[in-house]
């Protein structure tokens, strides 16, 4: 008969603790040398954080960091790389050849983003986060709501926002202070998207604590353990851990769409906005010229959650990248008169053109303009990288290296654009880069603002046009300079990982002429 005796229980204890760590140690270095056994040139991770320890412990935005390795990589001459995001291996692709191939020709292979989406949570399950054949639907679907004769349609109800602006900008010119151009621009981003996504009047602009706004904001608080999490945690295991995008906005968002359903129903209520033609699509028999009838067979009907996600990502997709655009483009503007002056006799022109009326016609002869929106896309791109993710092994060409299916890959769009090989000086904002010419001179993948490729971003024709009509309104009858409240330099949030979200609200000196 044998017996456990005390010294036996620790002596077991003793080799279980020294084992544990040695086991983890060999997995980690296992891991971490994913991308040295596959070929591929990786940098030095460390344990638990990779390539990202800055990142992830929230000391630098992810557009920096990525932009960091981009360099990184570059100074290397590499054509692509390797890193590690926590444990997870992700593709660094530079070479503008090798992301057109990626993006474009064999986009079946890089389909998804790879980013959390669940059908039980309602607003994760949109159209930027879906991938696979629900992504490929709901794409056809809806990409008839946003062709150039949609957003005509729609126009009318961007300009009329802009008409709240002089009480506004007068009265900071009466009380000698300056103007808070971020809260302004994300008031009237607001107030156009709460008209044209869910079809009601929110008025931010004359009314900054209303509910519409409050909650609009509520989506881009920083709250760095959910992003920690939806970044670097495997997105097949988060829903089993009962992680949730945001559970209270949520609640409000669903109710009000909702809620305009019911009315617009009830009372044969129609209007010019994304919501009419989104319950058309619900509907399609009430719309004969949405799509046609081979498309129509193929397609199911749009259900009310889906309606409330779509509606939510517009939300999200139009409010907080354009305020940023408008923001950062005024801020420019505010520290070269020269292009702030160009602008504004461009504006003059077009309305001198149009009897003093701004249309859609006219918006779309804001040529000028538009590079200025361009250039400032280029020098702060909202979306600083691309995800994707590998569903379908593909075969990097010209070499021997495969990427796995299921491989996270990073296209490092920021670092791209402020290269200076493709962007000679790319810290100095010049909008002439955007002319016909110098546009005409480069690869398409030297800009990608809003991606490129099947998955572009379907609604930038309606963010430009929305930017524009922000910027026509803050700038054809006021100049702008720069304060003591203005920042020289600008800082990027940590824990807002998808956006290149300023720290700092831009303070402008305004005045009328």
């Amino acid at each position: 008969m044998h017996f456990i005796t005390i010294e036996m229980v620790f002596y077991w204890l003793f080799l279980s603790f020294c084992a544990v760590p040695l086991i983890v140690l060999f997995i980690s270095k296992w891991r971490y040398s994913y991308w040295k056994r596959r070929g591929v040139v990786q940098l030095n991770p460390e344990f638990l954080f990779g390539d990202l320890r800055d990142m992830l412990t929230a000391k630098i935005s992810m557009g920096e960091a990525f932009k960091t390795i981009y360099f990184t990589l570059k100074n290397k001459k590499l054509d692509y790389g390797g890193i590690y995001l926590a444990f997870n291996p992700v593709f660094i692709p530079l070479n503008l050849q090798l992301i057109k191939d990626m993006l474009m020709k064999s986009f079946d292979n890089f389909q998804d983003r790879g980013i959390y989406n669940n059908p039980k949570d309602l607003l994760s399950y949109n159209l930027f986060r879906m991938g696979g054949r629900p992504w490929k639907q709901l794409r056809v679907k809806l990409t008839p709501t946003f062709t150039s004769s949609k957003m005509k349609m729609m126009f009318e109800t961007l300009t009329k926002k802009i008409d709240k602006f002089p009480p506004i900008i007068d009265q900071c010119i009466r009380d000698g202070s300056q103007i808070n151009v971020t809260d302004v621009s994300g008031r009237f981003t607001t107030d156009v998207i709460g008209s044209c996504a869910f079809g009601i009047e929110c008025d931010s602009l004359s009314n900054p604590a209303c509910d519409f706004r409050i909650y609009g904001k509520k989506v881009n608080e920083p709250n760095y353990l959910r992003q920690w999490m939806e970044k670097a945690f495997p997105k097949n295991l988060l829903p089993y851990v009962g992680f949730k995008t945001l559970r209270k906005v949520e609640d409000f968002y669903k109710n009000i769409v909702l809620n305009t359903i019911e009315h617009r129903e009830k009372n044969t209520v129609i209007r010019k906005d994304f919501m009419q033609l989104l319950l058309q699509l619900r509907n399609l028999s009430d719309d004969e010229k949405l799509i046609n009838n081979k498309e129509k067979n193929q397609t199911r009907v749009l259900s009310d959650d889906e309606i409330i996600a779509q509606c939510f990502i517009i939300f999200i997709a139009g409010v907080e990248t354009s305020t940023i655009t408008m923001a950062l483009a005024l801020y420019e503007a505010a520290k070269n008169s020269l292009i702030q002056d160009k602008m504004r006799q461009e504006i003059r022109q077009v309305f001198a053109k149009y009897d003093d009326k701004f249309t859609y016609e006219a918006a779309k002869e804001l040529v000028y303009m538009e590079q200025v929106i361009l250039e400032t896309l280029r020098k702060y791109p909202v979306s600083p990288t691309l995800p994707r993710v590998c569903t379908k092994r593909y075969n990097i060409p010209g070499t021997t290296v495969f990427i796995e299916k299921g491989t996270t890959v990073e296209i490092p769009i920021w670092g791209i654009h402020m290269d200076p090989d493709y962007y000679p000086n790319p810290d100095i904002f010049d909008p002439e880069r955007f002319s016909q010419e110098e546009k005409a001179k480069r690869s398409a993948s030297m800009y990608l603002p809003f991606g490129e490729g099947p998955r572009t971003c379907i609604g930038a024709r309606f963010g430009m046009l929305q930017v524009k009509t922000g910027l026509v309104g803050l700038l054809k009858d006021y100049r702008y300079s720069i304060s003591s409240k203005t920042p020289n330099t600008l800082s990027y949030t940590p824990t807002v990982l998808f956006l290149l979200h300023p720290n700092e609200d831009i303070f402008l000196k305004p005045e009328k002429i």
